[in-house]
């Protein structure tokens, strides 16, 4: 018992560790941090901040509206914004006939709703280089790179927390971001309920002919759909990043072909809408799945995040969702700090948010259910929904509104 004692006490002590060093673990880093809460956040794999370093993410991120305040909070908007590009247009398209062309494009405006866009895009690697210098910037956070999660005990008042290098810490709050296959996650023992579509998603960047003009655009077939989200211009020619979603072994084909190939095949798929598309960097490939935690709380832990919510890239959900995991749990930590990772506090986190993922997590599943329909009659049906949702002012107001989060 008394060696039990003295392996609790000798534990350095913190507020918050969150597992989980991605844009969403930083993020809440830098939030629970300029709050003035003591945070100390691990990750085994160190970010890579550069875009021609080995193992750099390629992908996108879009923040929509609802994320810009929580970003101001944590002191990473004013980083942030001199590299955003706005997202004034959500052009929806569909080209589901015999030969690969528009049959209906509606857009969703971002001035019918209000006078800011949609939301703003960076790409992922510069996200984790500018988070990593807010963290820098503030004492009472530790940033870990190198070091992981390995196991937790909860307790009445404290959660002691160890990681992979044989150190230990005692805090009031566990956050899980470490993703879907999230070890906070199976520490807790909280089981998830997965998806799988049979589809993966090559991600890359292609200049193109014609200028995106701010507007995001999802090109609508077979497979999935094929997006692309405005990046500012490369070597002074206009430019995009790509998701192009599709079936598991279509995918690792296209990945795999010479570049003129995948050019000609990739400009087929778009439809045409920006003109010819040439590739740009590397090609990356990325599973495709929906999974959803069976709660998003154990004692003293939370879920945020991949941990507890993953949905297919459409319309820009899934790390807006993470953010407004982070924004609850946020407000209830602010509000009760002598409560921080309490029973009361989290079980007002679960009922805030759970019954709020699981919908969106179905909203998504749905859509891209209809993005993947290939039978003529299916995509005549998609084709008459873009067209009728798009048709009744009110209704592509609500839907603008509750695509961002917004609550009318």
């Amino acid at each position: 018992m008394q060696r039990a004692y003295d392996w609790a006490m000798m534990r350095a002590e913190t507020d918050i560790v969150i597992a989980g060093g991605g844009v969403a673990g930083l993020t809440a880093a830098a939030a629970f941090g300029t709050a003035g809460f003591r945070v100390t956040i691990v990750d085994p794999a160190p970010p890579v901040t550069n875009a021609g370093a080995a193992g750099a993410d390629h992908r996108t991120t879009a923040f929509l509206q609802p994320a810009r305040e929580f970003l101001m909070a944590a002191g990473l908007w004013e980083r942030l914004e001199p590299h955003a590009m706005p997202l004034d247009v959500m052009r929806i398209v569909d080209a589901g006939g015999e030969e690969p062309e528009p049959r209906v494009a509606r857009d969703f405006v971002a001035s019918d709703i209000g006078p800011l866009p949609f939301g703003w895009n960076f790409p992922n690697w510069l996200l984790r280089r500018e988070m990593v210098a807010r963290l820098a910037e503030l004492p009472n956070v530790d940033f870990r790179p190198g070091t992981g999660f390995r196991r937790a005990l909860a307790r009445d008042a404290e959660i002691l927390v160890d990681l992979s290098d044989n150190s230990g810490l005692r805090a009031k709050l566990l956050i899980g971001a470490d993703g879907r296959h999230s070890a906070v996650r199976q520490a807790a023992g909280i089981g998830v309920k997965t998806t799988r579509y049979g589809q993966k998603a090559v991600v890359f960047a292609v200049t193109h002919e014609r200028p995106h003009g701010n507007v995001s655009t999802e090109v609508h077939r077979a497979g999935g759909p094929f997006t692309l989200v405005p990046l500012p211009d490369h070597d002074g020619k206009p430019c995009s990043a790509v998701v192009w979603m599709d079936a598991g072994p279509e995918t690792k084909r296209l990945a795999g072909l010479g570049a003129e190939a995948f050019n000609a095949e990739a400009t087929a798929r778009s439809a045409g809408v920006y003109g010819a598309l040439t590739l740009i960097g590397p090609r990356q490939v990325w599973p495709i799945i929906s999974q959803i935690a069976d709660k998003m709380i154990a004692a003293r832990t939370a879920l945020v995040a991949e941990a507890a919510h993953v949905v297919p890239p459409i319309g820009a959900q899934g790390l807006n969702m993470s953010l407004a995991d982070l924004a609850c749990l946020h407000g209830l930590a602010d509000a009760r700090r002598e409560g921080l990772g309490d029973r009361q506090m989290l079980d007002a986190y679960e009922r805030r948010r759970h019954l709020e993922v699981r919908l969106r997590v179905s909203g998504v599943d749905a859509l891209n259910r209809a993005s993947i329909a290939g039978a003529p009659i299916l995509r005549d049906l998609r084709a008459k929904g873009i067209a009728a949702l798009y048709g009744a002012a009110p209704v592509r107001k609500t839907l603008m509104q509750l695509g961002l989060g917004v609550r009318g």
